[in-house]
């Protein structure tokens, strides 16, 4: 486990990121491909379902949201359902959509991807279909984009710019662009365009092209590291770049900044799809840089995001605790609900009881331990799910949590008895105990007279509801306390009162 990365990884903010580019919406038809047509030697498809995601620059918005940073987009959609529905997708999402205005008669880009399904499983991708277009947009458009650009500036902590060409990031705005963010000592960090000429990027802070894109744009083909260090120089100088970091697939991405020129390696993944991955590389890249840390470890945590998404199908986010996760190791103890859900029901189906318990397990003590031991003792899968830190605040007040949910989760999955941690941000745990459909529910026995959230729904599958012994004299709120009087005590000797 490496433990600097882990430190880094659980440390990040909540930047504020102001993010241009090109908005679309990713769909997704899913049908049955069981029989070839008669009319022509094509798979005759059956519609499963249908399912639209935020694509383009929309997907890294999803991203930045899912790290835990907050993303005020600026851009445009067309007067149509699709731009409505995108824009409705990353209002839902938190994301300030403001800034996307709504123009007449120019369709919002539109993929849709047509997803055979063989025995109702798996899943392969047979065709996509396009409604786009790469017309730049009027003078007065640009205009009124770049105010609402001007408006947002001052209050993020850096600029995201994700060019797909689609026409609206054209040279003169994209200069302007950079040009008013690097004025007010902002990051700005690109993805570019699949185009031969990066000039309108330059000034900017980092680029990201992938091994095709830099290929096109510096006329060196990467085949080695000294082809790959060459084609990062030459985009460092002829841009202006503080950095540029090329990713290279399977091989990683190497960084090239004034100090720093190297490969810096993936762990080896099970690729998928690799649709979404540039976004989310992007998004760590912005939310990391953001938030404090150094270009290296920046790289390293976008490596990490970018493996996990390239194993799920087609645009997916990647949260902060699933690269937790994947920095902890094949342990994989720290889960989100939906696939901790699927989990426990292979463990289900071994024989395996399946215990759960929640709380905030702020400053892990004592009671804690022994109470998660006793948990334990009860089955053979302890799950563990913690407040969130807003949740936390709503129930403990505005100082809480002292640890942020991703270090509580951390703390807790080193423990033995531990097995699997997840989250939920409801005031209660009811729904996700219904999603886990635990065989034990344990729950301190303080909660005998306040009724235990849970037990009706428990009881009703088959489930049994513990209540376990407490520690006398030992909780968070105890443990707090005893820190801010041992501080306020040495105050007071040091300013001899």
């Amino acid at each position: 486990m490496d433990d600097k990365l882990l430190k880094a990884a659980s440390s990040l903010g909540s930047p504020t990121i102001l993010l241009v580019g090109d908005f679309m919406l990713d769909g997704y038809i899913y049908a049955d491909a069981s029989r070839i047509s008669p009319e022509a030697p094509v798979p005759v498809l059956k519609v499963v379902r249908k399912e639209f995601k935020c694509g383009g620059a929309g997907s890294v918005a999803a991203d930045i949201i899912a790290l835990g940073g907050r993303v005020i987009c600026v851009g445009c959609v067309g007067q149509d359902e699709a731009g409505e529905q995108i824009i409705g997708k990353l209002a839902f999402l938190g994301a300030d959509v403001s800034g996307i205005i709504k123009i007449a008669g120019r369709p919002t880009t539109v993929k849709q991807r047509f997803i055979g399904l063989a025995q109702h499983r798996h899943r392969q991708q047979l065709m996509r279909v396009d409604e786009e277009t790469d017309v730049p947009l009027g003078e007065e458009q640009y205009q009124n984009l770049l105010g609402l650009f001007e408006k947002h500036l001052s209050s993020a902590k850096a600029v995201c710019i994700q060019d797909y060409n689609k026409g609206m990031l054209e040279e003169g705005f994209c200069r302007k662009l950079i040009e008013k963010s690097r004025s007010a000592g902002k990051k700005i960090l690109v993805d570019p365009a699949a185009i031969k000429d990066y000039s309108k990027y330059c000034g900017a802070t980092l680029i990201t092209p992938n091994r095709s894109e830099t290929a096109r744009a510096t006329g060196i083909e990467i085949d080695s590291q000294g082809t790959a260090s060459r084609a990062a120089q030459k985009l460092q100088q002829t841009l202006n770049l503080e950095a540029a970091v090329i990713t290279l697939d399977r091989d990683g991405a190497w960084l090239k900044t004034k100090d720093i020129d190297q490969i810096v390696p993936v762990r080896p993944k099970d690729v998928y799809d690799v649709t979404g991955a540039g976004d989310v590389v992007l998004a760590t890249l912005a939310v990391a840089r953001a938030s404090g840390l150094d270009w290296l470890t920046s790289v390293e945590l976008a490596n990490i995001a970018g493996g996990i998404e390239v194993e799920k199908f087609g645009v997916a986010t990647v949260g902060i605790d699933e690269i937790i996760n994947s920095i902890i190791g094949p342990a994989r103890k720290i889960q989100i609900a939906e696939t901790l859900a699927v989990e426990l029901e292979t463990l289900r189906r071994q024989g395996k009881k399946i215990v759960f318990t929640n709380g905030c397990f702020d400053v892990l003590h004592r009671g804690h331990t022994e109470y998660l031991n006793f948990c334990k003792k009860h089955g053979d899968v302890l799950v563990v799910a913690i407040n969130t830190d807003e949740s936390v605040r709503k129930i403990k007040g505005p100082q809480r949590p002292v640890n942020n949910q991703h270090d509580r989760a951390v703390v807790l999955a080193s423990l033995q008895c531990v097995d699997y941690v997840t989250f939920f941000a409801d005031p209660d745990p009811l729904n996700i105990i219904m999603r886990i459909r635990p065989d034990v529910l344990v729950k301190g026995e303080d909660w005998k007279d306040k009724g235990v959230v849970g037990r009706e729904f428990v009881e009703s599958v088959g489930g049994k509801v513990i209540l376990a012994p407490l520690v006398d004299g030992k909780s968070s709120t105890d443990t707090i306390e005893k820190i801010k009087n041992s501080i306020r005590s040495e105050s007071k000797v040091q300013h001899g009162a």
